[in-house]
């Protein structure tokens, strides 16, 4: 027996002909009555990709920050506090980021992101012991390297951002953008 052609976003399953869903196909919604694809396999719900990441990267700055402070001469327990604060902050600063960004331009989005990760690094480094005047800079370099990371990526991926199209090309007299002529590329 010959199995049918997929339809995009799926793929026939084995032998028998049936089309099931890809894992993370988005071509069809679920139907009503099937399971949804934010489903656990073993029953439970899946958490988003926007919930997952601002998570992971603030245990990850928490327990840098127990590190570093710890190896600055601090005991354990102060250590452990301050790691579980300095996550606790930027966890939040990094879920309330993510859940607005959908509604910043991209530039306005890229200096977000080159903020808090500036800020961040910058009171990483004072903890380690330098000035605030060093750690200052420092932070401001590194937010600056976000910066241009971030909207490199940002513009990089245009048909993938919430408003469309950063700025989309018109079309000129001869059918190609920016009006140049035919001949001038």
């Amino acid at each position: 027996m010959e199995n049918p052609a997929p339809r995009h976003g799926a793929r026939a399953a084995g032998t028998h002909g049936a089309v099931e869903r890809e894992h993370g196909a988005t071509a069809d919604a679920p139907a009503a009555g099937t399971e949804s694809e934010t489903a656990h396999p073993k029953g439970g719900r899946r958490l988003p990709a926007k919930v997952v990441w601002p998570v992971v990267a603030a245990l990850g700055f928490g327990c840098y920050t127990i590190w570093i402070d710890h190896t600055s001469g601090a005991s354990g327990g102060q250590a452990a506090l301050l790691g579980l604060i300095a996550a606790v902050v930027t966890g939040a600063l990094g879920l309330v980021l993510v859940h607005f960004q959908s509604t910043m331009i991209t530039d306005t989005r890229a200096l977000a992101y080159g903020t808090l990760f500036g800020a961040s690094m910058g009171w990483l480094y004072n903890l380690s012991g330098p000035s605030v005047l060093k750690s200052s800079a420092w932070g401001l370099v590194m937010g600056a390297v976000m910066f241009v990371v971030s909207l490199y990526i940002f513009r990089g991926h245009r048909v993938r951002e919430p408003h469309g199209l950063h700025r989309p090309r018109k079309q000129g007299r001869h059918g190609q953008g920016h009006g140049t002529p035919h001949g001038a590329h």
